[in-house]
């Protein structure tokens, strides 16, 4: 390993993040019964420009009046670019910022933007005598964020994880799709013909580089990489293959548009039985090598080392 140290962030359970609209207050409790791992409510995206102030007075209220305890709590503020960020900022954690355990900040393109909310944090918390930390989840949602990815996931010790933000991305960039997740028709490899003439064509994953360099800065920067949202939730079946393609990019939680997907997040985001048996398996044979002086070993007829063990440990850590 590197003599440099990633640092350690609070360790949360992360596997499915519930969007609810801040201006839909019949969602509130139904989120907190549900088997979300974390809840984010909405000030941006899901809510009208003309409802924004009333939405930022219900998430107020929730905050103070709701029983939160059993999740972890975040609001997604609006934009530096928009003209409500301030106000969400200050009135929230004014107003409710003993009861949040979470910042969502949208389309982070640089470390500064993440510095400047920090501070107007740190501020509001000293001036509040608030004694508990507010941790920051940053969206990576342009070609400038994904460009400064690294130094965003390093711009502030309240930062905990970085999310993909897809369409945003999508739109930044000009590709040529409208999906929220899932495939693009047009990514596609056509074969050369066969001897019969034939030819196949195998569809490729448009978001992989981004996402890959996302799960890169934020695990560099010992942070959570979290996929975003998969729009189409009358397809569990996109969602799951999406969510298993970020799993084995090293993501740890993917989020969830509509109560149905939170299941199908746990499920895909969630070490299975089979995993969990073979982590443990290496390990157990690990441990018989060294005691036998070996510093290799064989498990079903391939080799495991110290870096299976090291892998091994990440995934029995997950469970």
């Amino acid at each position: 390993m590197s003599f440099t140290e990633i640092p350690e962030v609070p360790m949360r359970r992360n596997r499915s993040e519930l969007a609810v609209p801040g201006s839909q207050t019949r969602f509130f409790e139904k989120a907190i019964s549900s088997e979300t791992d974390v809840i984010f409510l909405d000030l941006e995206d899901a809510v009208a420009p003309d409802e924004k102030p009333r939405a930022r007075r219900n998430v107020i209220e929730a905050l103070n009046d709701l029983d939160w305890s059993g999740k972890t709590v975040s609001v997604r503020i609006n934009g530096l670019d928009t003209p409500f960020m301030y106000r969400d900022v200050v009135d929230v954690v004014e107003q409710a910022g003993q009861f949040l355990d979470l910042i969502m900040i949208p389309k982070v393109g640089c470390a500064s933007d993440v510095y400047a909310l920090d501070v107007l944090v740190s501020q509001i918390q000293n001036a509040r005598g608030q004694s508990n930390r507010i941790g920051f989840e940053l969206i990576i949602e342009s070609a400038l964020g994904v460009r400064n990815a690294d130094s965003i996931a390093a711009a502030s010790k309240r930062n905990e994880s970085l999310h993909f933000g897809v369409a945003d991305y999508a739109a930044s960039v000009q590709a040529r799709t409208t999906n929220i997740g899932g495939p693009a028709p047009g990514y596609v490899v056509l074969t050369d013909p066969d001897d019969a003439g034939s030819r196949d064509m195998h569809w490729g994953d448009i978001w992989h580089y981004p996402l890959t360099r996302m799960v890169v800065a934020a695990r560099a920067a010992g942070l959570r990489p979290i996929d975003g949202p998969f729009g189409d939730f009358s397809d569990p079946e996109g969602y799951m293959a999406a969510a298993r393609r970020a799993a084995a990019l090293g993501c740890e939680g993917k989020w969830a548009i509509h109560p149905s997907q939170i299941g199908l997040a746990n499920t895909a985001m969630g070490p299975s039985e089979d995993e969990l048996d073979q982590a443990r398996r290496i390990l157990t044979a690990m441990e018989e090598a060294e005691q036998a002086g070996m510093g290799a070993a064989t498990l079903d007829g391939k080799l495991i080392d110290y870096a299976s063990i090291r892998q091994a440990k990440a995934i029995v850590a997950r469970s």
